[in-house]
């Protein structure tokens, strides 16, 4: 017991704003990662062997040098905003409803980069990414499943990233590369783009930069030789309206939000701040890294939600109500080897990311198919690197083990590409990107299990401090993530719906209960941090040592309950 209280009173001084030397200790300073071998100011980095720099420009509001030398972060975590899964939603959305849903992606975007606001702010504040903190705060049972379930998203999100690979070398090849050998080609590959990082952080977010960058040149390619009709792009952007659509679009719509915000980048991006030398124990200097994060996430979406608006545009205008037989006639006209793809009938055109690229062939010559296919290539390469770096933050936060590169690449990679091998060896191209549909539903399931804790523990004094979300923030972000956590639920069910088999549907029944069970509780605790009081029933019965906590200084009986959790031996001597 003198031991547990020699901890808490260091706890105790820890949480206690003070002002020293103009500088501001603050109370998130309590919380840091486990103590590394050799002592230091700030927190151990776990990734990153450097720190970029911040210019010192104190007199001035808003200085390009500052937002230049924090630029990087959101343009890596926008590569997510771009991988294959949500080319595909872009071009089924423009095939299947036109223009009309173009302003479902516009709030998704909007609604993503306000998630992603609060998982830079995490990182910023705490000097933690999420993983990390989930690992301080949440029991070993719900820590552990909470882990298991953002390892199902990057392993699902891997999946889509190879099979976007291996089509794009499939097209690129005109063919003589089958699809499995393109799914081998993607493990070499990602080995080969690892070891960019020990050129410098700098270059190598440049060189995601520049894959982002031949994205945009290689969609805006296809929007300018289709030229969308700009009086409808603008129509379906701002009229919040669809009509004559019916489940096909509802369920297109809800598609999108599912591919736009995705799970495991919720904690790669309050990672990925960490890169930027931030004196956390200074005020200043913390409000005004998150105010140029968010401007630089804000311009890195932007440009994503271009690049995804050109997609949506080029099958709008060019393929939307376009049937399978006019399709075919058009590709044997131009002695298209892919012809077989679409058979006679009057059926409306369906189209994935496979037949994207041979469609666009047809209509608009071969240079649009190797184009198209380049630009899904580097969807692919820049959202396998990302994810990547995800699954070695989310392992290395939530179990304090630390991989090397090459054994943690090995390990997602190997359960990503089993599978995704022996679709491609035995099966054709309408399996394999037939998984996509499977794999969104993956990873709709798991976004509660990123959205909730980012609200929960942004919203807590104890860990934020001064930048703890407002009541403004509180009601939103609940308001925002009760939506898309409704939303992808939707989509789950309409998935599900549609396999015709009961006992497909009793194991769905039985898995959903245990689902539902884990997400109430991480709702319960997510309620608790927004101030319900009334649901803290449990804190008082699990603290013997309550009336110590209250006397630390805490802002209030809300973070009582998640602060019981936290493990004392992880603080770090300061």
């Amino acid at each position: 017991m003198t031991g547990q209280k020699d901890t808490l009173g260091e706890h105790a001084t820890l949480k206690d704003p003070s002002q020293e030397n103009g500088v501001i200790q603050t109370q998130y300073s309590a919380i840091s990662p486990p103590a590394s071998p050799v002592a230091q100011d700030e927190p151990f980095s776990t990734y990153f062997e450097e720190r970029v720099p911040i210019p010192d420009d104190a007199d001035q509001f808003f200085s390009f040098r500052k937002l230049w030398a924090f630029t990087g972060p959101g343009f890596l975590m926008s590569i997510a905003y771009l991988d294959p899964g949500n080319i595909e939603s872009d071009l089924q959305s423009g095939a299947k409803a036109g223009f009309k849903l173009l302003w479902v992606l516009l709030g998704a975007t909007i609604i993503g980069l306000l998630l992603q606001r609060l998982a830079a702010r995490l990182g910023v504040v705490t000097g933690m990414h999420l993983a990390e903190v989930c690992n301080r705060q949440y029991p070993t049972v719900p820590r552990i499943i909470l882990w298991l379930m953002v390892e199902l998203a990057i392993i699902g999100s891997d999946m889509q990233e190879v099979i976007g690979c291996a089509i794009a070398f499939n097209l690129l090849s005109v063919g003589r590369i089958p699809l499995w050998a393109g799914v081998l080609i993607t493990i070499i590959d990602t080995f080969v783009f690892l070891f960019l990082d020990k050129y410098g952080l700098r270059k190598l977010e440049a060189f995601f930069g520049t894959l982002i960058t031949v994205m945009a040149i290689s969609f805006g390619y296809e929007y300018v030789m289709v030229a969308p009709n700009q009086g409808e792009l603008l129509k379906g952007m701002f009229l919040p309206y669809c009509a004559g659509c019916g489940p096909p679009q509802l369920e297109q719509a809800v598609g999108i939000v599912g591919a736009v915000i995705m799970p495991h980048n919720i904690y790669l991006h309050s990672a990925l701040v960490k890169s930027r030398d931030v004196d956390r124990n200074n005020k200043k200097e913390v409000k005004e890294a998150n105010k140029y994060f968010f401007i630089e996430s804000t311009v890195a979406l932007f440009l994503s939600f271009l690049i995804n608006v050109f997609v949506v545009a080029v099958f709008a205008q060019a393929f939307y109500g376009k049937t399978n037989n006019e399709v075919s006639l058009k590709c044997n006209e131009t002695g298209s080897p892919h012809t077989d793809l679409f058979p006679s009938n009057n059926d409306t055109l369906v189209v994935d990311i496979y037949k994207g690229g041979v469609v666009l062939g047809c209509f608009f010559g071969p240079a649009a198919l190797y184009i198209w296919a380049i630009g899904i290539l580097a969807a692919g390469q820049s959202s396998t690197m990302t994810g990547t770096y995800s699954g070695q933050f989310v392992m290395e936060g939530f179990l304090n083990l630390s991989w090397s590169r090459f054994a943690r690449v090995l390990l997602t990679r190997s359960i990503a590409i089993v599978p995704t091998l022996l679709v491609a060896i035995f099966q054709d191209v309408h399996r394999l990107t037939g998984m996509n549909d499977f794999l969104n539903v993956l990873q709709s399931m798991q976004l509660p299990f990123a959205l909730i804790p980012i609200l929960t523990f942004t919203s807590l004094h104890s860990i934020m401090n001064d930048f703890a979300n407002g009541l403004f923030w509180k009601i939103g972000g609940g308001v925002v993530i009760l939506v898309v956590c409704a939303i992808n639920s939707y989509f789950v069910i309409v998935y599900v719906s549609a396999l015709n088999s009961v006992p497909l549907y009793v194991l769905s029944a039985i898995f959903s209960i245990a689902y539902l069970g884990f997400v109430g509780y991480l709702s319960w605790l997510c309620l608790i941090a927004l101030g319900v009081t009334c649901l803290d029933f449990g804190s008082r019965l699990a603290i013997p040592v309550a009336q110590d906590v209250y006397s630390m200084g805490l802002s209030g009986h809300t973070d009582l309950y998640l602060l019981t959790d936290m493990d004392s031996d992880g603080l770090m001597d300061r």
